[in-house]
């Protein structure tokens, strides 16, 4: 991309998602394939809000206990031959990785999926020091041909169509194929494999962390983070604090909940272990292997009423319920983290200042809430930012003062409610078109600027109501 996300205004985002007619057809059909999904696996489990309760428990009880965990964790994988580092800053988590690889001499470094290096920036510092970067995540790799960042947790491609991947093969790997997906996969395997082969560092990020064992945990489909962990000498794990569980079997029931609620699966293909350095007797496994654990600005979410935020196991289950995010799609956000989840833990992150608009993107339908595995008040936690945002405002304008006011008469008098409804319709006439404003007058003009505004249909529900029953005994005294 030429132009970066964060580079243009948010109402410019949201017209340019609302404008991608085939990123809102993709979107809306992969939230009604992963929604059925998840619907089926929670269906055939017989007890899933006993399950979503257990998660949501053990969650609770691992961010309470949250630096005996992780004491633990590092105990365990120092043990095992590991390496430990506690980066506060994502500076510090970059300078820690950054070193390593200079250490090494290492040329060439070949990643899994992974949203925390994402979020800190790793990729360009890794660059900075002169290494080449690879993604093997296949929706990952395809944008980082592209330049372009991820719009979704778990499909980050989900934006692009296969024309588009076909073009990007083509300009940035002389591909000469067609579009099939199974050609374009193909080729994509080729390509990859001799990255793999090539490598001299594997990094990866962090689905669970089991604190008894000192073991990292990844949840994958393609096979990409087997090659990330076993061929490279040295490998990297990058996690955020709050990605951690107790024992295994509290990871057992996490990943049960995980994936089927991202996309409605008993089972993902392949979840990788890794247990520290390589053992003397052992035939795989990194000779070497570095645990980075990041904050980032988590510590300063523990102990508020926001906590349950860092509950989140990354399974898009909210993204795949919003719909808001169905219409404007993943890079409106601004944020690596899109969708209702991401609107809560941004701003938690990285400040109100420039993420003052997400806790808006929502139209607190709870349908996040609902949806979300170990059970995150999301919507509850959106009010609540917003309140907040309008405290830090301190006072709202004058106009909204006198507009909020205005409303409050009006919708307390039945009578100036019942007249206003019926003259609104004939009143906004000339901006009206198949019963819709698409750019309002005045005060609607903020609300048109990003929707459309269905026009009030000049009755009231209880004057439809009678109208109803009166139709109903009068068809009823003609039957009989």
């Amino acid at each position: 991309m030429s132009v970066k996300i964060g580079e243009i205004p948010y109402k410019e985002r949201i017209q340019n998602g609302i404008k991608d007619d085939f990123m809102r057809q993709a979107v809306s059909s992969a939230q009604g394939r992963f929604r059925n999904g998840r619907l089926t696996q929670a269906e055939a489990l017989g007890n899933w809000e006993d399950w979503r309760q257990l998660g949501s428990e053990i969650r609770a009880h691992t961010m309470e206990n949250l630096d005996f965990y992780l004491h633990q964790l590092s105990e365990q994988v120092a043990r095992r031959g590991g390496n430990v580092f506690f980066a506060q800053t994502a500076e510090e988590a970059n300078e820690y990785v950054k070193n390593i690889i200079k250490n090494k001499e290492a040329k060439k470094v070949v990643k899994a999926k992974s949203m925390v290096t994402e979020e800190i920036g790793l990729n360009k510092a890794l660059e900075e020091a002169g290494a080449e970067v690879v993604e093997s995540d296949l929706g990952e790799w395809i944008l980082q041909l592209d330049e372009d960042p991820p719009s979704h947790i778990v499909t980050p491609a989900l934006h692009k169509n296969k024309q588009q991947i076909r073009e990007t093969f083509s300009k940035k790997k002389g591909y000469q194929g067609s579009d099939t997906p199974e050609e374009l996969a193909a080729f994509a395997r080729e390509q990859l494999r001799q990255d793999f082969l090539a490598a001299d560092v594997g990094i990866t990020g962090c689905n669970f962390a089991i604190a008894e064992s000192g073991s990292i945990t990844l949840v994958t489909n393609e096979g990409n983070a087997e090659m990330v962990t076993s061929l490279p000498d040295t490998v990297i794990t990058v996690m955020g604090m709050e990605r951690i569980v107790p024992t295994w079997e509290e990871m057992e029931v996490l990943v049960s909940l995980l994936t089927r609620a991202a996309v409605g699966q008993k089972l993902t293909s392949y979840i990788t272990a890794i247990t520290g350095a390589k053992g003397p007797e052992e035939v795989d496994g990194p000779e070497e292997f570095h645990l980075v654990v990041v904050d980032n600005g988590r510590s300063k979410i523990l102990g508020t009423e926001f906590q349950s935020a860092l509950h989140c196991i990354r399974c898009a289950a909210c993204i795949n319920a919003c719909p808001v995010y169905r219409h404007i799609g993943g890079h409106a956000y601004n944020s690596i983290y899109p969708g209702p989840i991401g609107a809560v833990i941004t701003p938690l992150l990285e400040g109100y200042d420039d993420h003052k608009e997400l806790p808006y993107a929502s139209t607190l339908c709870a349908a996040c809430t609902e949806a979300c595995p170990v059970k995150i008040p999301l919507h509850e936690h959106l009010v609540r930012h917003r309140q907040i945002i309008v405290e830090r405002e301190k006072k709202a304008p004058m106009a909204e003062k006198l507009m909020m006011k205005g409303f409050e008469q009006w919708s307390s008098h039945p009578s100036l409610y019942n007249l206003s409804a019926k003259l609104a319709k004939p009143a906004l006439g000339p901006w009206v078109k198949d019963e819709e404003i698409e750019n309002g007058p005045g005060p609607l003009k903020e609300w048109t600027d990003v929707r459309n505004f269905s026009v009030p249909q000049g009755q009231s529900f209880r004057d439809w109501f009678k109208q109803r029953q009166k139709d109903g005994e009068s068809n009823g005294n003609k039957e009989s």
